[in-house]
């Protein structure tokens, strides 16, 4: 039972970890908290979606092939995305008060949420059951074919953003700029271009774990990205927000307390862990687990 959640509880966690990068690494740049961010991992549900349901039409059924398609599209057109709403709704008020780009960010989510539920309608959508899920059984503890596809796929763009983070130039300059916008102009970093770099980045990732989401869940709908937006933002600010590690960090953990909440109380209060867990941590431990300075934020 207890290693049957936990195993639960990495798989919730590595689709919360990857939507927490996205909150993070913007924080980090920009001591802003992207509330569209949420959107953009429902759009990136749906660009999954219409890819899925287009490809055994166009291609034949090449699972790795598919796999690759269907998250490139998503990883590309939602960081595409990221990078136009940091650009008109965000770079504008970018020396405002901080509650300009707030109340822009949450006007951003609520124009892009009307905007889905216009174009494809307010019921939820079934997710193409394109793939057959294998369960595998070791000693009566049940793992399907999905949750080792999330987990593993998670795990692999967690380690390329890090290594991108910590071995390339692009990456040093985005924690230049994270630590002083202005000192790093003064070294010739283009702040512009770093902060568009890092939404491209963080948006591709929410677009990722949200066509994990759907995959793992099965269906869709337009406001499908507000309460995993508040568990994912939850994660980032338990492990730290401004903190990649901690994003990563808290994710896992924060799955993992959800299903254990699951298995061992109800179903019906898994989603109150996420809740309790961001007051207890504002209240007790603002500055995460990993210790960023969190006092600026909003």
């Amino acid at each position: 039972m207890f290693v049957q959640q936990i195993i639960n509880g990495l798989t919730l966690g590595s689709i919360y970890a990857l939507f927490a990068l996205g909150y993070t690494m913007v924080y980090g740049v920009l001591l802003m908290i992207n509330f569209a961010h949420s959107e953009i991992f429902m759009v990136g549900a749906y660009i999954g979606f219409w890819v899925l349901a287009l490809l055994p039409g166009v291609l034949p059924p090449v699972i790795p092939l598919y796999f690759l398609i269907i998250f490139g599209f998503a990883l590309l057109f939602t960081g595409i995305l990221a990078v136009a709403v940091e650009k008109m709704a965000y770079r504008p008020l970018r020396h405002a008060p901080r509650l300009a780009p707030l109340i822009s960010a949450i006007g951003v989510s609520i124009f892009l949420q009307n905007l889905i539920m216009l174009t494809v309608g307010a019921e939820s959508k079934p997710y193409p059951e394109t793939f057959g899920v294998t369960q595998y059984e070791f000693s009566g503890i049940h793992v399907n074919s999905l949750q080792i596809l999330i987990f593993t796929l998670a795990i692999v763009l967690m380690v390329a953003l890090q290594l991108f983070i910590t071995r390339t130039k692009l990456g040093k300059a985005m924690r230049a700029v994270s630590q002083n916008h202005i000192v790093s102009q003064l070294m010739g970093i283009n702040t512009n271009t770093i902060i568009a770099v890092t939404f491209l980045i963080g948006g591709g990732l929410g677009g990722v774990a949200g066509v994990l989401n759907g995959l793992y869940y099965g269906s869709i709908k337009y406001n499908m990205g507000f309460l995993p937006g508040i568990k994912a933002f939850t994660a980032a600010v338990l492990g730290g927000i401004g903190n990649i590690k901690g994003a990563m960090v808290g994710g896992f953990l924060l799955g993992i307390l959800e299903a254990l909440a699951a298995g061992y109380i109800s179903s019906e209060y898994k989603d109150v862990i996420a809740f309790v867990v961001l007051i207890l941590v504002l209240v007790f431990r603002p500055t995460g687990i990993f210790g960023e300075q969190v006092t600026e934020k909003i």
